[in-house]
């Protein structure tokens, strides 16, 4: 972009001026040329429509397409606001970028809700069908007569086609006025506004108009048999056999002129109105792809650096976003989908992902210059005095967040909602001090004691106690062994958990693992005081790991916890730290398959139902792992609960929600457990410490825990081992990923 002669904004200008003069150009040159089609089955383009209305139409289309390129340009001007994020297009990336393009334009995204996907794949294929068939129509009409083809059969199925698409826009248009004005969803009704209104209006009138434009047309040319083809326009056009040719004639211009207003009426709600979206939302698509992976977040420079001349951290004004970031507030379609599935708002929390998104357009949109439209309609009360996110935002919705990417992952156009609340939970953290008193507690304990528990890092270790075998280095030695086993901060001090580190230690050492721990010099990795937006404790967190393992030459990590899992993995190099890490999900998975641990009998006669992790499943797209495992178990019924794999519900811990307590509307765990208890499941399995906790506080909620156990999959495993000496059995696990 920094190389272009022209500003991004200045560009589409230029662009809408060359269309409008593109435009006068062909409304002049057949009238120079004279070029006429001479087959007698073809349809003469401005047939009854006099010379001065043909002007008028060239005159005002220019007029109307330069309008949207400045109307669009005040908008592009806007996203310029923000920082630099380097979205370019690569040899690496270039097919990933078409992939998710082609999935827009395809409506591959909005057809995982069938309904919606499918009255939207009308309502917009309909629409590209009667552009291209304008397109077509066009072109031949600049034609010389020898390269003209709309003529002939190719008319008849020029003619066929243009009706089809008409027809399925208008069956789009009539399920999507039926869908909200009739059928009215939660999602969907909350943000229907006056423009849902106006769209839909003009789109009905687009349509409407076009056949009865169609139906005059076909009547005042008598009704020729080749016009049979356009089966709608053709049979409506009998129904004026008794009209004078006059009254025929004056219809027709009237017909022609009302669709031509709706036309124009469309161009300008394009850029105006959430219409926009059609254009914003696959370009957001092909923008998808980014320089870090999916679950980690985004880097920030060395805070610990002396020289750092940062006078701010976080995002606290529209500035602080990237240009990324502000233009997806553009590609919003406000179909509430994020809102649907987000388990703060769920639980009657303050946090709507979908008005995180709304509500930062609104303040981009106000404090432009000039101002815009915001990215929906909003209420007359609602002002915007400043460019302050928090003029619109409230602590309260930020802090609701579990991060569990539940918004991001179903949003049908990829809009990155979930980094924008850590970047104002960055802001709030380092800059304000404004999070809960809660964490205030955990962030001492991390500072002062290297872990969220505030515990002994001497205790540490003392899991291993009783157990043979377990290695136990001091840094200070070099790293002899295949893997380090990062326990974790939950692994190491909470009593549930200690049990998974156990089982997991006693599973390794039965398929001949070589591993070692860490014991009382392990360190929290930093997640939650990342996640929480207290970037500085988690850098210094990071460095002191990343100083200990480099000095050991460790190169192969297990993690049990996702959130270590995920910090190590996806957000350590961003501070230097580059290491193979794997889950232990996905470790006992290799295992199993390798016959490193043989599960020659291993059965488990129990109904148990798999919780997915946040951070493991969608921050890191590890779902199949955790039930395979379950799955190579014998006698072992499983069953999956409603809102599972990318759709699963959160456990309401990530985003150092772990940490703090839950004051407003339902707790999550509770839903989340209810849901696993509804399942008639004996077990919950779980692959997360957090989860553990969560999940068994939620069953004991419900004082369920003498029928219903929550246990990590490793404990599982190890059950099944010790108890069924029998012959093996190999389980199957069916998904509804």
């Amino acid at each position: 972009m920094r190389r272009l002669p022209l500003k991004p904004h200045q560009l589409v200008l230029a662009l809408g001026g060359a269309f409008a003069l593109f435009t006068i150009a062909s409304g002049i040159a057949p009238t120079l040329t004279g070029w006429e089609e001479e087959s007698e089955i073809h349809r003469p383009i401005f047939g009854n429509i006099p010379t001065p209305l043909k002007v008028a139409f060239y005159a005002v289309m220019a007029v109307t397409l330069f309008t949207v390129a400045w109307l669009a340009s005040i908008r592009i001007k806007n996203y310029q606001r923000g920082q630099a994020d380097d979205r370019r297009t690569t040899k690496t990336n270039a097919k990933r970028r078409l992939a998710d393009l082609r999935a827009g334009v395809y409506m591959k995204t909005l057809l995982r809700d069938p309904a919606a996907g499918i009255m939207h794949s009308f309502l917009y294929f309909g629409f590209l069908g009667l552009f291209l068939a304008t397109v077509l129509i066009e072109a031949d009409h600049q034609l010389p007569e020898s390269l003209k083809f709309l003529h002939g059969n190719i008319y008849r199925a020029y003619a066929f086609g243009a009706d089809l698409a008409g027809v399925l826009f208008l069956v789009g248009i009539g399920w999507a006025i039926a869908r909200r004005y009739v059928q009215r969803p939660y999602r969907i009704r909350i943000k229907t506004k006056p423009e849902d209104a106006m769209i839909l209006g003009t789109f009905t009138l687009i349509g409407v108009s076009g056949f009865v434009t169609e139906a005059f047309r076909i009547a005042l040319m008598g009704e020729p048999a080749f016009e049979k083809w356009s089966f709608v326009g053709s049979p409506l056009a009998q129904l004026f056999d008794t009209w004078s040719p006059g009254g025929l004639a004056d219809a027709h211009r009237w017909a022609w002129g009302v669709h031509l207003v709706a036309v124009l009426a469309f161009f300008i709600l394009l850029p105006t109105t959430k219409l926009r979206h059609m254009v914003t939302s696959p370009v957001n698509m092909y923008l998808r792809d980014k320089d870090r992976p999916k679950g980690a977040m985004k880097p920030m420079p060395n805070l610990m650096d002396p020289d750092l001349e940062l006078e701010t951290f976080g995002a606290s004004v529209i500035e602080d976003f990237t240009w990324k970031q502000l233009f997806d507030t553009d590609a919003c379609t406000v179909c509430g989908r994020c809102t649907s599935v987000c388990p703060a708002h769920a639980t009657g929390k303050p946090l709507d992902p979908r008005e995180i998104v709304l509500k930062v357009g609104e303040v981009m949109a106000a404090t432009g210059t000039p101002a815009v439209s915001p990215p929906v309609g909003t209420d007359a009360e609602i002002t915007v005095g400043a460019n302050n996110l928090f003029e619109r935002i409230t602590s309260e919705e930020l802090w609701s967040c579990t991060t569990c990417k539940a918004c991001d992952e179903i949003c049908p156009v990829n809009i990155e909602i979930l980094d924008k609340i850590l970047d104002m939970r960055r802001y709030k953290s380092l800059m304000e001090s404004d999070f809960p008193t809660e964490l205030g507690n955990t962030y001492r304990a991390m500072e002062n004691s290297a872990n969220t528990y505030g515990m002994n890092q001497g205790e540490r270790g003392d899991w291993a106690a009783d157990l043979d075998g377990i290695a136990i280095i001091d840094p200070s030695d070099a790293f002899d062994h295949e893997y380090l086993y990062w326990v974790g901060c939950a692994g190491s001090f909470d009593d549930r958990n200690k049990k998974t580190t156990r089982a997991m230690s006693k599973l390794m050492q039965r398929a001949g693992i070589d591993f070692a721990v860490l014991g009382p010099n392990e360190m929290c990795t930093g997640d939650s005081a990342r996640r929480s937006g207290n970037e500085y404790l988690f850098q210094m967190l990071a460095a002191q790991n990343i100083e200990m393992l480099d000095g050991m030459g460790v190169r192969k990590i297990v993690t049990q916890c996702p959130h270590c899992f995920n910090t190590l993995k996806n957000e350590y190099p961003q501070v230097g730290g580059n290491y193979e890490v794997i889950h232990h999900s996905q470790f006992l998975e290799e295992l199993v398959a390798d016959g490193r641990l043989v599960l020659a009998g291993a059965s488990l006669e129990e109904r148990v139902t798999y919780h997915d992790s946040c951070y493991l499943g969608r921050h890191n797209d590890v779902y199949l792992a955790p039930r395979n495992v379950i799955g190579s178990l014998g006698g072992i019924e499983v069953v999956e609960m409603p809102r599972n794999g990318t759709k699963g519900m959160c456990c309401g811990a990530g985003g150092a929600r772990m940490w703090m307590e839950e004051s407003i509307g339902k707790k999550v765990n509770t839903e989340r457990s209810e849901e696993a208890v509804a399942t008639g499941a004996s077990r919950i399995a779980v692959a997360c410490p957090f989860c553990y906790v969560m999940m068994e506080d939620g069953v004991k909620g419900q004082g369920r825990e003498d029928d219903v156990k929550v246990q990590d999959i490793a404990e599982l495993i190890l059950e099944a081992m010790d108890a069924s000496p029998a012959t093996p059995v190999g389980g199957h696990f069916q998904t509804g990923l």
